[in-house]
């Protein structure tokens, strides 16, 4: 068990410092949010199912019996909320003879940054394993693929063909959104919202998103994802995108990329007994996915 003593910085015990420096780094804003709705849980997991709706109808013959459809349940996806935690300990020691109060005081918000931190990092995973076989979801399938099953056949939210970001390739991932379907094969008027990227991708997110005329060419075409406001929502960089080339699109597909929050951070303080030493904690449960792979499209890059 880790424990802080004088001896983890012991020019604490010396007058004459002007700074402790490390801890104080500005944070970016919370760039989860801008991946994924939010719902509040109120137990070990929670389970989105599919119910599929029904098909074209057939003709209909004089005199002939109507055909009749039926529902069925679809895939499930399972969100079990898992714990996060970490504190940590200081000697009695270390606090009553140490000189400098703001070493002991910062600890508290050192332990916050890690655990949003944490929580970035674990929810920005479900995006960098977007394309990994080994992380699936309700379907069986990664986030982005080229064959989710279903009852109509398989369906894609990548292109055939791996691709860079760029105009071009930009346009064709707005079409096959534009091509959506349901799981019966019928037409859903799926729009595109908002373009994700690593900061790799941000002068190009730029360049591309608002040139008024094409960005990489002298013609003087128009920039049609721009004059036909193809994505209101602009573009957003994470830098907890860990792949330089790989891209996404949100789209305003419902129950999508999800997070489901069962405990918010807390932070607990107490004081052992014996050892008087002092101990600090913090702690949160939560659990983050996708329900419905409509809600993102996008491509690992070339």
């Amino acid at each position: 068990m880790a424990v802080i003593s004088s001896g983890n910085h012991p020019k604490a015990l010396w007058p004459g410092i002007k700074a402790w420096w490390g801890r104080g780094y500005d944070e970016f804003e919370q760039c989860w949010m801008q991946l994924f709705d939010e719902e509040g849980s109120t137990q070990s997991y929670e389970e989105d199912v599919e119910v599929t709706g029904f098909g074209l109808a057939p003709s209909k013959s004089e005199g002939a019996g109507i055909s009749y459809d039926s529902e069925s349940q679809g895939e499930t996806t399972r969100y079990t909320n898992a714990a996060y935690a970490l504190g940590y300990i200081v000697t009695y020691e270390e606090l009553k003879d140490g000189l400098y109060e703001t070493v002991s005081k910062r600890r508290a918000q050192a332990l916050g940054f890690s655990m949003r931190q944490t929580k970035e990092t674990v929810l920005h995973n479900i995006y960098n394993r977007a394309t990994n076989s080994s992380y699936t979801f309700g379907d069986g399938k990664e986030v982005l693929a080229t064959d989710h099953p279903t009852e109509s056949g398989d369906q894609q939210n990548e292109p055939t063909t791996a691709v860079d970001f760029s105009e071009a390739a930009l346009e064709d991932l707005l079409i096959l959104i534009h091509k959506a379907k349901n799981a019966r094969g019928l037409r859903i008027n799926l729009q595109p919202q908002k373009l994700i990227g690593p900061p790799d991708l941000k002068f190009e997110f730029e360049r591309v998103l608002k040139s008024s005329l094409q960005n990489d060419s002298a013609n003087n075409a128009i920039n049609a994802a721009k004059s036909m406001g193809l994505l209101p929502g602009g573009y957003f960089v994470s830098p907890f995108l860990d792949d330089t080339d790989q891209w996404f699109i949100r789209t305003n597909c419902p129950n999508g990329m999800k997070v489901y929050n069962r405990e918010s951070t807390d932070f607990q303080q107490d004081n052992d007994f014996d050892t008087k030493n002092a101990k600090a904690a913090s702690y949160m449960r939560f659990a983050g996915g996708v329900t419905d792979w409509r809600s993102l499209y996008g491509s690992p890059g070339a």
